[in-house]
């Protein structure tokens, strides 16, 4: 899913705001906190070229310039290092004062985006807080979920010591084996769809109203959408959420739905420069690295804390 159309912070530059129409920045920036106008912004006007002066004539006495042999550079100011094949700069279009090159106040290499001025979070911080989410829905599970588990392990129980009886007396065989219980296809679409019940539970109001999951929180780190720094909402969330949360349902036909859930997790790995899992791409979401709190309980300073001249200090009253 491509970003709507619209005024964006600039990645590059947190301090300004840029037009995006749905395939590229487009116009010179403003402000961030100036009021963006309606639409995209007016062309601005391609400035006159000068002709470029012709080259000296070489006077009587002095050598001619080489001219650049092939394979050699030309003489003049040469791309730094992290420089485009062709010039061109991908999510950078051509505008006027630097049609082929970076943008304004380019450092020498693309910058990492920070978007609404906080940097991506990790992989490693985004694994921790999902792994922390996974254990405390896992604690959900085994006290809602712990019956019907029972009841699903009492149907295969015979059929899987059978199975595994013969395995180790090396007997492949498969005759006579005994039948899984009835109820077993019920209670294992019960389980998953417990499961998946709970994790929504659990996930999607806290992530609608703060972005953040416990997981994330302790970890420092929370979603945000691409275009404004804002709570996700209900619906934002419901859809960040069911790409991840939803394929559990599917576990029954033969994990296919834990391949999918798998893909997804790693996705963040392949991405850039947002570096989005499939789930943030569908919710157009990102995940920032908040900064740490220092709480400090200073003790006041004696040498600039007003005195009491009624009660100097050592008096007593």
């Amino acid at each position: 899913m491509s970003v709507q159309p619209g005024w964006y912070v600039d990645p590059a530059d947190p301090e300004t705001r840029r037009y995006w129409d749905g395939e590229g920045w487009v116009g010179a920036p403003i402000p961030v906190d100036a009021t963006p106008p309606e639409g995209p912004p007016p062309p601005e006007p391609t400035p006159a070229t000068e002709p470029a002066p012709a080259a000296p004539e070489p006077q009587p006495g002095q050598p001619a310039a080489p001219e650049p042999q092939p394979g050699q550079p030309a003489a003049g100011p040469q791309p730094g290092p992290g420089w485009p094949a062709g010039g061109q700069w991908p999510g950078y279009p051509a505008a006027p004062g630097h049609p082929q090159g970076p943008p304004p106040g380019w450092p020498g290499r693309l910058p990492a985006p920070r978007p609404h001025g906080l940097p991506l979070a990790s992989y490693g911080a985004r694994l921790a807080a999902r792994l922390i989410d996974f254990g405390l829905v896992f604690l959900l599970n085994a006290v809602v979920n712990g019956w019907f588990v029972y009841r699903y392990s009492q149907e295969v129980a015979p059929y899987l010591r059978e199975a595994l009886r013969r395995s180790l007396a090396g007997n492949t065989s498969t005759e006579g084996l005994p039948t899984i219980g009835e109820q077993a296809g019920g209670l294992m679409i019960a389980i998953l769809v417990i499961a998946t019940a709970l994790w929504f539970a659990y996930e999607v109001p806290s992530m609608a109203a703060r972005g953040q999951t416990l997981g994330k929180r302790v970890m420092r780190v929370r979603a945000l959408p691409v275009e404004a720094d804002q709570p996700l909402g209900f619906g934002r969330a419901t859809r960040r959420w069911s790409t991840l949360g939803m394929p559990t349902l599917l576990w029954y036909c033969c994990g296919f739905g834990l391949l999918l859930q798998f893909l997804d997790a790693i996705s963040p790995l392949f991405d850039q420069p947002l570096r989005q899992a499939l789930h943030d791409k569908r919710a157009q979401t990102v995940v920032v690295q908040l900064p740490r709190e220092h709480k400090r309980h200073a003790t006041p300073d004696t040498r600039t804390t007003p005195r009491d001249r009624a009660n100097p200090p050592g008096d007593t009253p």
